[in-house]
């Protein structure tokens, strides 16, 4: 036996590996990715990195250093295709390797929506460094760009396009932007500041068909015919989690692969955690597969120490951001089933953060350049309080006193 095979080139990926050296792991370990970079870090794809202004050098999570002195081999190009856990095999586009363990850290791919002229040149979607590169190589050509998509990526792409001096239209399928994520207040705050930045925001649009002149896409046409002017067009509808080696093995759903809170699967030899994973989440209480780099990061440490033989289940509580222009936005906890928003700061001088109660308890907190709100929640959330809405709304109560 080889020791851990992980698949994947991801945040969960290195902390999986990092964690079970860290925790006494002694066997090898070999991570196999099919791209062609160190794991990296991947929020700055959608933003400073398009605007040139990260340098490709300081995208990776760690240094080869770090690598060779854990003794972690990485296999690049390496595409998994199936896996034999009965002859504890792998097979990849760089040959088989065997394993002892296991760890699917595969993460998600953009989902992609069949729409006459997807095929087109100048659709582009973003979710490696690859695709950022290649959306970087004509962008100096663009006119005029359509995002189709108003989440996090879409949003990070469109005020990245803005600030580089293109024409931006973002189209959303649904009643507002950022539905999924976050309460009606902080949609209508990001809206208003995207149409003062001049971004053309159309919610609850449809897109038809992209059409296009000579191979290459010249507009977006809405299921209502009105026509969008593109040079370019980012489809950020969505991800879809890479679950094809899981399912394979009966230890995936389309939610993603199952796991518990240390990363084990129904399989002891196999192990999961990142954007793949779907699971008991301690915070929520319930099976939920996050997309985030906290996530993908604290799963991978539980994960990494189970495989090491310890148990230390993932406990976290979830938090994410997103820079879009100079607007920070922080979330920490889930707002779904929240009853209430209260508002706390001032929208006027965009410092401000929203509380979601559930009853008499703080559930989530959204906060736009406001970090010590975010700081807050993310000590507040996972414990004990009790606390009302007259209280939050109150700018001379002390939310610490609740720690």
């Amino acid at each position: 036996m080889t020791g851990l095979a992980i698949v994947g080139g991801s945040y969960a990926a290195l902390n999986v590996a990092a964690s079970a050296r860290q925790h006494g792991y002694a066997e090898s370990i070999t991570i196999l990715t099919d791209e062609h970079e160190l794991p990296y870090h991947r929020p700055p794809l959608s933003k400073g990195f398009l605007l040139g202004a990260t340098d490709r050098e300081t995208l990776p999570l760690r240094g080869e250093a770090f690598y060779r002195d854990n003794v972690i081999n990485i296999v690049f190009g390496a595409r998994a295709s199936a896996v034999d856990c009965g002859a504890s095999r792998i097979e990849t586009t760089k040959g088989a390797f065997a394993f002892s363990k296991l760890a699917i850290t595969t993460g998600t791919r953009a989902r992609i929506i069949p729409i006459p002229g997807g095929d087109l040149r100048g659709v582009f979607t973003l979710r490696s460094l690859a695709d950022a590169d290649a959306i970087r190589a004509v962008l100096p050509g663009v006119r005029s760009v359509v995002v189709v998509g108003g989440g996090f990526i879409g949003l990070e792409m469109a005020a990245s396009m803005a600030q580089s001096g293109v024409e931006v239209t973002v189209l959303e399928g649904l009643g507002r932007v950022l539905a999924r994520v976050t309460g009606g207040t902080i949609s209508g705050f990001i809206e208003r500041e995207f149409a003062g930045h001049g971004v053309n925001l159309a919610c609850g649009t449809a897109v038809e068909a992209f059409e296009g002149q000579n191979g290459a896409v010249r507009c977006v046409r809405t299921r209502s015919g009105q026509r969008y002017a593109a040079d370019m067009v980012i489809l950020a509808v969505g991800a879809e989690p890479n679950v094809e080696l899981a399912e394979d093995l009966g230890l995936a759903t389309a939610q993603g692969v199952v796991v518990d809170l240390c990363g084990r699967t129904a399989n002891p030899a196999v192990f999961a955690a990142g954007d793949c994973a779907f699971g008991m989440n301690a915070f929520a209480g319930r099976s939920l597969r996050l997309e985030s780099v906290q996530n993908a990061t604290d799963q991978g440490k539980a994960a990494g120490a189970a495989i090491a033989g310890i148990d230390l289940p993932n406990s976290a509580v979830p938090w994410f951001w997103s820079d879009q222009f100079d607007l920070k936005l922080q979330m920490v906890g889930l707002c779904n089933g929240s009853d209430r928003e209260v508002i706390r700061g001032s929208m006027d001088a965009r410092k401000f953060s929203i509380f979601y109660l559930k009853r008499d308890r703080i559930v989530a907190i959204d906060s736009v350049n406001n970090a010590s709100d975010n700081m807050l929640g993310r000590k507040l959330l996972g414990r004990p309080h009790s606390v009302s809405a007259e209280q939050v709304s109150d700018p001379d109560f002390n939310m610490r006193s609740l720690i």
